[in-house]
């Protein structure tokens, strides 16, 4: 698996999900703990979030067909 495989499996869903986790971390009334570094995770996943956006995906190759369409114009 290549860097930018698992940029897209795994980076860009796992630092929304830090975000929404830290929204909660903030929302929640019952640990003190979790309500102190709430804005840290949010800033945390903000962080991964904008630099594994700026990673492209893959390029998928072109099948023979796509590729030759492409060469007769």
């Amino acid at each position: 698996m290549s860097f930018r495989a698992f940029n897209q499996k795994f980076l860009e869903p796992g630092s929304q999900i830090l975000m929404v986790l830290g929204i909660i971390f903030l929302c929640q009334p019952w640990n003190l703990f979790l309500h102190r570094y709430g804005l840290t995770v949010i800033l945390v996943g903000l962080i991964v979030f904008m630099v594994a956006g700026k990673i492209p995906p893959e390029e998928e190759p072109l099948s023979g067909k796509a590729r030759h369409q492409g060469a007769q114009h």
